[in-house]
């Protein structure tokens, strides 16, 4: 038997992809506009599709967007990768390396990197840039959410039009079943609730096979209708970087965008 605290309240089952529309909360009317705020800042170098080198040298990495990540340590190539990156570098030439810079509430991840959102001079974002040509996955982590909009729009765009990862076979979401100890790394990964209880300061819902979804308790306050019990039976979808422990792969889920009903 497990346990469900009192205050995770059924949610309530309103249609696949619910989590998309119900659960987000506004961002800025306009939300893919350029502030007044911001810095004004020459980028030197982009490493990656998601990760760029200012020319004071700060390391800045893109709130909202994770691209296909280049050849790293023993990791290969991920398809699509040296794409997104060049895409880029190709919209940042085309201005000179010049962007504005506005850093999100949370201003640094655990690699010491600026978290930050980014827009060309005319005013273009440049992760709602990629996204829009299908060069990466929305990404929702709190509190840096406040564009969530603008980018869960422009992947829409891609998504419905068959875009890069969108038509990319590697990329496909993958059954919880079949995913082994090794595959760790970013995931789309969809399968069958079997249990939802709560322990070591997170919700858990585990899927068939071996694979679990922490969300930590101080993420649950973004989720109005909290996992619970009713649950079991049902088929999600979880996106997220997949870690191998304990003799089972977990995935951490910080906002509901990351999380989605598929019946």
């Amino acid at each position: 038997m497990y346990r469900v605290y009192s205050w995770l309240k059924k949610a309530p089952r309103v249609g696949a992809f619910f989590v998309l529309v119900a659960w987000l909360s506004p961002a800025w009317p306009d939300t893919c506009t350029a502030p007044q705020a911001g810095e004004p800042v020459q980028v030197r170098y982009v490493s990656d599709g998601d990760t760029l080198i200012l020319t004071d040298n700060r390391k800045v990495r893109l709130i909202g967007i994770n691209t296909p990540e280049v050849a790293h340590k023993d990791q290969p190539t991920q398809p699509l990768a040296i794409r997104a990156r060049d895409r880029l570098r190709q919209l940042l030439f085309q201005h000179g390396n010049r962007a504005r810079l506005l850093v999100g509430e949370q201003k640094t991840d655990r690699y010491r990197r600026k978290l930050a959102h980014l827009w060309l001079p005319d005013g273009k974002n440049l992760a709602a840039e990629l996204l829009r040509e299908g060069l990466g996955w929305t990404i929702a982590i709190p509190p840096n959410t406040r564009l969530l909009d603008c980018y869960r729009e422009a992947e829409a765009t891609a998504r419905a039009a068959g875009r890069g990862v969108w038509n990319q076979p590697d990329y496909a979401a993958r059954p919880s079943t079949e995913l082994g100890l090794r595959d760790s790394g970013f995931q789309r990964v969809r399968g069958r609730v079997v249990r939802v209880n709560h322990g070591g300061g997170a919700l858990w819902i585990n899927l068939q096979g071996r694979f679990a979804i922490r969300i930590p308790d101080r993420d649950l306050r973004e989720f109005p209708h909290p996992p619970d019990r009713s649950w079991v039976g049902r088929s999600v979808e979880a996106r997220g970087w997949a870690f191998n422990t304990k003799g089972e792969l977990r995935m951490t889920v910080h906002h509901p965008f990351m999380l989605q009903f598929l019946d």
